[in-house]
């Protein structure tokens, strides 16, 4: 990786704390933006054509968006050892963007209405913008300086909200709104991500065939893991949908809605430290390892439960607030909801941390074990629960795939290098030398 121009300002790294309210400010406010647009594409046109379209092309591009993204993020933040410059992740970042978006292209020409095709397009390229930002972002987190993330992210929420609000306004395009957003994003990565991304490190575009290979081979299984784990609560929907109806799965996912916040919240927990946790493994301080382990797990269940009372006081009249009284005899369904979204966080936390100590195989058999449950859970919970059997029966999966992924982090740690020592982590679980190089 090359060296920081000589001369360059440098930013001195701030506290974890700081790093997490900013990033935690960052992305409440861009999921918030989000989230308004898919409101406002319904308030400001005249029927609900165009509000179908965006959420077909948000479905598609979804999809491809885990293979465009190749789990590249983790990885990168995790790369506390400078093994791949900042170079080679933008440079395999385009290769998977290309790649995923040709797949994307072709399967909406094969399962989508013709019409549809531009708009998918379109979006695609919108969220490639976003995930080009996310390479830099990596390089903002290494350096310990997540309120230039935090930053980024509120401004591409509230320029892309804007945007899209005076286009599709004036317009009725949803077409020209979403590349209303893609030329506001754009803007902030010139103008805000890349120069604050520069003074830490000279930035570039490159990549071998032999490191792309690599890069290719080593997160394959991470990413099919990523694919499983998004299927979990898929199956015992469509189950739901299969056994009750139409109906149902539209009441449960409305009801599920609010319970994000605990999935995202304890995400914005745990994502800051994706880049300590290696540091500590690396240079064998169990302890400290052990000790912010035990402060996240305790604060994942402390968000937990605080979403949990604070549903239980005010979930019916949010529910009631968001889609009408219609709603309220289904305010029951909150609670296991909240359980099940703190289950899933679960998962995620150990699989990023399971990946940030280069345990892939972990990551991929706790993944594989949870979706794998889910198939006979679903039968069995939602024909004895209902609707709620959605919740238990995802619930009880991850926190079984959550399980086999703590095995593998206790048999890691047992096997961590002694403090002070030069030696590289334990081996790779391919037998191969950590970092292939360039």
């Amino acid at each position: 990786m090359s060296a920081p121009q000589e001369g360059v300002v440098r930013y001195p790294p701030l506290s974890t704390r700081e790093n997490m309210l900013w990033n935690s400010a960052g992305s409440v406010t861009y999921l918030a933006c989000q989230w308004f647009v898919t409101v406002l594409v319904v308030r400001l046109s005249s029927g609900y054509d165009a509000a179908g379209l965006l959420s077909l092309a948000m479905s598609v591009v979804g999809t491809f968006g885990t293979f465009a993204n190749y789990k590249m993020g983790t990885y990168q933040v995790s790369d506390i050892k400078r093994e791949n410059g900042t170079e080679e992740y933008l440079g395999f970042r385009l290769i998977t963007l290309i790649g995923a978006f040709v797949a994307c292209t072709v399967y909406a020409l094969v399962t989508c209405p013709l019409d549809a095709l531009l708009t998918i397009v379109l979006y695609f390229i919108f969220k490639g913008v976003g995930l080009v930002i996310d390479i830099l972002h990596g390089v903002d987190q290494l350096n310990r300086r997540m309120d230039f993330i935090g930053k980024s992210f509120i401004l591409q929420g509230l320029s892309m909200l804007v945007a899209f609000a005076a286009v599709f306004w004036l317009t009725e395009s949803l077409n020209g709104a979403i590349v209303a957003m893609t030329v506001a994003v754009l803007g902030v990565l010139v103008l805000f991500d890349i120069p604050h991304a520069r003074a830490f490190e000279p930035l570039g575009v490159h990549i071998t065939v032999k490191k792309t290979a690599y890069l290719l081979r080593r997160s394959l299984s991470a990413v099919v893991a990523a694919v499983a784990g998004s299927a979990i609560f898929t199956v015992p929907k469509q189950y739901l949908l299969a056994v009750l109806g139409d109906a149902s799965l539209g009441i449960y996912s409305s009801v599920a809605a609010p319970a994000l916040i605990v999935q995202m919240g304890a995400t914005y927990l745990y994502v800051p430290l994706l880049d300590i946790f290696p540091r500590h493994y690396l240079e064998g301080r169990k302890d400290e390892f052990l000790k912010l382990l035990g402060r996240t797990v305790t604060g994942i269940i402390v968000v937990g439960a605080i979403c949990f009372v604070v549903l239980g006081v005010v979930g019916e009249w949010a529910l009631c607030l968001l889609f009408g009284d219609s709603i309220a005899p289904y305010a029951y369904l909150l609670q296991p909801v909240v359980a099940a979204s703190v289950a899933t966080a679960f998962l995620w936390f150990f699989g990023d941390l399971l990946i940030t100590i280069r345990c892939f195989r972990g990551n991929f058999i706790g993944n594989l074990v949870a979706f794998v449950a889910v198939l006979p859970l679903s039968v069995v919970c939602v024909n004895l629960w209902g609707m709620n059997g959605v919740s238990f029966a995802g619930a009880a999966a991850c926190l079984f795939g959550a399980g086999v992924m703590a095995v593998f982090l206790a048999r890691r740690l047992g096997e961590m290098p002694e403090q002070g020592s030069e030696a590289d982590a334990a081996a790779d679980d391919d037998g191969e030398t950590r970092g292939a190089r360039r």
